[in-house]
């Protein structure tokens, strides 16, 4: 099973507040344990949304809205992708997680779909073309 674990911006994070050696130093330990595990597929922090945008859409209209964006508990910081055999098993890794910022913080973790997960909608052509797409698809950075 894999998983999106992310990380919950906060005011600081939002205000481009960077993490200190120790936190850094911390987080690295612990994404090392992730990959020596065999957990870690990917992960990275986020700029805060002051450096991002949002793209509406209503139909076939676009419209481009330029961050900040005011609710800091809906915004993301970073996040990790995990391959777990359950959701357990990540709330277990999450829990020994460093606290990801200074004062209070939240990680939250969402199951990413697999193709088993569409049913027969998943036609085998659709499984083609998607396994096409993602052999593209550069695994480093």
């Amino acid at each position: 099973m894999r998983f999106m674990v992310i990380v919950k911006a906060t005011k600081d994070s939002e205000a481009g507040i960077l993490p200190t050696e120790k936190l850094l130093s911390d987080m690295g330990q612990y994404n090392e344990e992730l990959a020596k595990a065999g957990i870690m597929l990917a992960g990275d922090g986020l700029q805060p949304s002051s450096k991002g945008a949002r793209v509406r859409f209503s139909g076939s209209k676009r419209t481009v809205v330029d961050g900040p964006f005011a609710e800091t508990k809906e915004l993301v910081a970073g996040f990790w992708i995990w391959k777990v055999k359950s959701k357990e098993e990540a709330i277990e890794w999450v829990k020994r997680c460093p606290n990801p910022m200074p004062g209070d913080s939240e990680i939250e973790i969402r199951q990413l779909f697999e193709a088993e997960d569409f049913g027969e909608q998943f036609t085998p052509e659709l499984q083609e073309q998607a396994e096409r797409t993602y052999s593209q698809v550069p695994s480093n950075r």
